[in-house]
């Protein structure tokens, strides 16, 4: 289904009837990343699974955007759909970021808080953006002499090595960079909600560290890692994070 949110045409899927669980994907992935456990919640809830800005079938936005302004954009989502009534929120990676922000701040409204391996904490790493910069830019600089083609791929070459995922959608480079620079550390000490954060044991992109540390800042959390599951744990284990996440909402 489709929708123009602030002028952005937006796709989005809905599954199932009940109380609603909105579900945000990862930098890089689309709502349909989610589908498996989509599908699985849509039995028991009214699961709305959309594509942000820049991802799957939503156009990016113009401006560069931060955490907050997709938090806003979530909100305007669900105004412009009627939904006003939000049971759960479910965030995966910066998806997750995006509903700790917009919920800390009054953007966003829910009853319990679902993160799969949310990133949202930078502070602790701040050595490997530096790193990430200066890799970049000396990638740039080092690349110059190849032809056209080459230069780009080698140039992917060095982000990927620098773990970074600005690449992945060219258009949405100093989104990312924005993105990347915000730390929700301290909007996570102000929820009060019920949340369930679930990380895999295997994850290198979001480590199982940044769920003890938001197990710690929040008020109300319970705290799962999962072994044998990296960063889409959902598709890693799909089972033990269904039961978990059917579990803490039930």
């Amino acid at each position: 289904m489709q929708v123009v949110v602030d002028s952005l045409l937006t796709q989005y899927e809905a599954l199932g009837r009940g109380r609603v669980v909105v579900m945000l994907h990862g930098w890089g992935d689309r709502a349909a990343g989610l589908a498996g456990l989509q599908q699985a919640l849509a039995r028991k809830y009214r699961v709305i699974a959309v594509d942000l800005p820049g991802f799957g079938a939503t156009q990016p936005p113009i401006t560069t955007w931060g955490i907050e302004d997709y938090a806003q954009f979530v909100a305007h989502f669900l105004q412009k759909i009627g939904l006003h009534e939000i049971y759960a929120i479910v965030g995966h990676s910066n998806g997750g970021a995006v509903a700790i922000r917009g919920l800390s701040r009054g953007i966003l409204q829910a009853e319990k808080l679902v993160l799969l391996a949310a990133a949202g904490i930078r502070s602790t790493e701040g050595m490997r953006k530096f790193g990430f910069k200066v890799l970049a830019k000396s990638g740039k600089a080092a690349t110059v002499w190849l032809p056209a083609a080459q230069r780009q791929k080698m140039r992917q070459k060095l982000y990927k090595a620098a773990g970074s995922d600005m690449l992945i959608v060219p258009e949405l480079q100093e989104t990312f960079k924005k993105t990347v620079s915000q730390d929700v550390q301290d909007d996570a000490a102000k929820l009060t909600l019920p949340v369930l954060l679930l990380y895999g044991e295997k994850d290198t992109e979001t480590p199982a560290i940044y769920g003890r540390q938001y197990h710690e800042l929040m008020a109300d959390s319970t705290l799962e890692v999962l072994a044998d599951a990296g960063h889409f744990i959902h598709l890693d284990q799909p089972e033990k994070v269904k039961n978990a996440v059917e579990g803490f909402l039930e």
